[in-house]
């Protein structure tokens, strides 16, 4: 190999080594200063994170070396070669988890159980980063209606609450781009799961999503009482909004007993099922699970897409809540 394209060969393995490099945890969220009352939340949140970053980026590492190699023997240059990372790159991010399955099974059948097996891993990891995420928001929220209380209440000064909501607000925005970078990682394997999906369910992800649209159909329901509007699905949730009696809300199916609602002024939150008025047929929507039931890859892939865009959801929630009053003084 000549020398200047062993140069850019081992360049460009350093620098793919280098971005398959995982951050650690101070780079990304910070030191503990101490002064943070979300810190274990934060943390939790943080350490679910790393799942989704170790074989994404190894598939794609293999590609991009791969494709550097490639065009770098293909054109005798450097250039050659940067070219074919990118190329290979983006083949190994978008294919590398199908080829590596097709590369260690014995046949059809050692296919399809490798991924219902890293799809049943996938479901139950994005379960516990909505936990850990649901539970970093709710101690955000909850710790800002703390200090509106302790103002309210005159055991805090209002510049000295308007300083700590400011702090709440600084850090809760940092966790937002947290869970971004979070959300991106799992769009990136989910492209891999969805080359994986077309190649062994009939109809591909195409077919996933529609099953997926028919759960998830939305209904307008009346409230038989005042009920509050929770952050997550559970009854010690921070409050983000307040449903009176006979206000008409539009909602889709939640969990845990909970249904998901918008509320006119577009505000989104939960509530408990039990608290509206429904036909037959609207108790039967709210009733169901957008989850579809079952170990094999359609039904797993299904629930993918389900905890994928209910992560997605709820982060864009949190976004609006916070952009529009969430961590304001007065509320």
């Amino acid at each position: 190999m000549p020398r200047p394209m062993y140069r850019a060969t081992a360049a460009l393995t350093a620098a793919v080594m280098l971005s398959a490099c995982v951050s650690t945890q101070a780079g990304r969220i910070g030191a503990d200063d101490g002064r943070d009352a979300c810190r274990t939340e934060l943390v939790a949140l943080d350490s679910t994170g790393d799942f989704y970053g170790e074989t994404i980026l190894q598939g794609a590492a293999i590609g991009a070396v791969g494709g550097a190699l490639i065009g770098g023997l293909a054109s005798g240059r450097w250039e050659g070669a940067l070219i074919g990372a990118v190329a290979g790159g983006a083949a190994g991010a978008a294919t590398g988890y199908w080829v590596a399955v097709q590369r260690q099974a014995q046949d059809q059948a050692a296919v399809t159980a490798q991924i219902v097996n890293d799809l049943s891993r996938e479901n139950a990891q994005l379960d516990r980063t909505q936990v850990a995420f649901n539970q970093l928001m709710d101690c955000r929220f909850l710790s800002a209606e703390r200090v509106r209380v302790a103002v309210r209440e005159g055991r805090l000064s209002r510049p000295a609450g308007q300083a700590q909501m400011a702090d709440i607000r600084a850090r809760t925005e940092r966790d937002i781009q947290l869970a971004r970078t979070i959300s991106g990682r799992i769009g990136t394997r989910a492209a891999e799961f969805d080359t994986a999906v077309d190649n062994v369910v009939p109809g591909g992800k195409d077919s996933v999503q529609r099953a997926v649209a028919s759960r998830s159909q939305s209904v307008r329901v009346t409230a038989r009482q005042a009920v509050p509007v929770r952050l997550t699905p559970s009854s010690s949730s921070a409050q983000v909004a307040q449903i009176n009696a006979r206000d008409v809300v539009s909602a889709r199916p939640g969990r845990d007993g909970f249904t998901l609602v918008e509320t006119s002024s577009g505000v989104r939150g939960y509530a408990p099922t039990s608290a509206f008025q429904t036909t037959r047929g609207q108790a039967a929507t709210l009733g169901q699970s957008p989850e579809v039931a079952g170990g094999d890859v359609r039904s797993l892939a299904a629930t993918n897409l389900v905890r994928r865009e209910g992560f997605n959801d709820s982060l864009g929630n949190v976004e609006r809540l916070a952009q529009s009053g969430g961590f304001e003084l007065a509320g």
